[in-house]
């Protein structure tokens, strides 16, 4: 299985990629993308299906452009997604032996969205655009979003023509699972249905956080809570700690944290979400929080900092930010990555720069799609000398 979720065959040693198919299926396939190195191609025919098939639970799978992995049994999903990630740090990475721990299932395999992306079609409905197209497919009800997500979608259908006297494209409904709390854009000016909000609120583990329209926050409530959890336990705090946060977002790490370690310096260069979390981590008064992209902060430090938690986008880190990583040289490094490819990327730099890799978490944030969600835990190599313990680069 290629870590993007399309199953792999070989042709005249041409690398093929099949949607929707399973490793160890004989399947009949019709290529529909010629490239130099490799093809792209659908199936035609299962000819011998694999023991983990089974059929997609939704009436428009393999057609919205969503979730793509409903045909296989839930727990081989988990283990494929583990293989994937063991494969990605193995070649891309170049590390040998990647001790990669099952994924932890999620709490929910069906409607655990709690945000939904919809497309607006000119008669006002809500669906999402066909896969590989730009064509419209009406969704009554989405097997993976929450379902007052679901609810709230039936009751919008037919709706949603005008936005503040423009034309609606898009709309985006975010549900806080915990708070029972809306954020519906953009604006639309229904009688019914209250749109237009600039923030909702949702609770991770007790802890409370304001979420603007234009801030990223995870799509799964429950499993985010796993997620804080395992890095807890990578970074495993004594209370003395200086304590990194990059790429903070929100605050999401900083506020689970701040409790349960000496002083917490969190860094996010998106203007929105460090506005969330000037109120998400007040009252905290062991948090500096600063406004910069992490690779120009973490050039100009000069503090001594203990652990580090990076969190970036799908893209991974700037080459910048891990070179001065490496001579910030903190004894342990905590990396949340939704992209195996740029975890294994940046993981090779780190082990070729002095950090030696332990345990790896994939979390299951998404099921029913090829997305994965890792935790792993880095520590910076050491030696003795006549001073006793020292970490390279210190």
């Amino acid at each position: 299985m290629a870590h993007r979720g399309e199953a792999v065959g070989r042709l005249n040693g041409k690398v093929v990629f099949v949607p929707f198919a399973i490793p160890g299926e004989v399947v009949l396939v019709r290529p529909r993308l010629e490239k130099k190195d490799y093809l792209e191609a659908e199936i035609v025919e299962i000819r011998k299906p694999s023991p983990h098939r089974i059929e997609g639970a939704c009436a428009g799978f393999g057609r919205c452009g969503g979730c793509n992995w409903q045909h296989i049994e839930y727990g081989y999903q988990l283990e494929l997604k583990r293989q994937v990630v063991e494969d990605q740090l193995r070649r891309v990475g170049k590390i040998a032996n990647p001790v990669v721990k099952p994924v932890l299932p999620a709490v929910r395999q069906w409607h655990y969205r709690n945000r939904g992306d919809f497309s607006v079609n000119k008669e006002g409905y809500l669906g999402f655009r066909m896969r590989g197209t730009h064509k419209f497919v009406p969704v009554q009800d989405c097997r993976l979003m929450h379902p007052q997500i679901n609810e709230l979608l039936s009751r919008l259908q037919g709706k949603c023509t005008r936005s503040a006297a423009r034309k609606t494209h898009n709309v985006c409904l975010r549900y806080g699972v915990h708070t029972g709390e809306w954020l519906i854009q953009p604006f639309l000016d229904l009688p019914d249905v209250p749109t237009g909000q600039p923030f909702y609120r949702e609770k991770l583990l007790d802890h409370l956080f304001v979420i603007s329209a234009a801030s990223f926050f995870q799509v799964n409530t429950l499993q985010a809570e796993k997620l804080i959890a395992v890095v807890e336990e990578f970074v495993r705090p004594t209370g003395e700690e200086v304590l990194v946060d990059a790429y903070a977002g929100v605050g999401t790490f900083a506020k689970a944290l701040a409790g349960k370690v000496r002083r917490v310096i969190a860094v996010e260069e998106a203007k929105s979400a460090v506005k969330d979390a000037a109120v998400n981590l007040e009252g905290f008064a062991n948090v500096r929080y600063y406004k910069a992209k992490t690779e120009d902060f973490l050039g100009q430090m000069t503090e001594r900092v203990d652990v580090v938690i990076l969190d970036p986008p799908r893209a991974g880190c700037f080459r910048p930010a891990l070179e001065a990583l490496v001579r910030l040289a903190p004894a342990k490094v905590v990396y949340v990555s939704c992209d195996p490819a740029t975890l294994a990327r940046d993981l090779a730099f780190l082990v070729e720069n002095g950090y030696t890799l332990g345990e790896v978490q994939p979390v299951d944030m998404f099921p029913q799609t090829y997305h994965i969600e890792c935790v792993v835990s880095i520590e910076r190599k050491h030696s003795i000398n006549g001073k006793g313990l020292r970490y390279f680069g210190s």
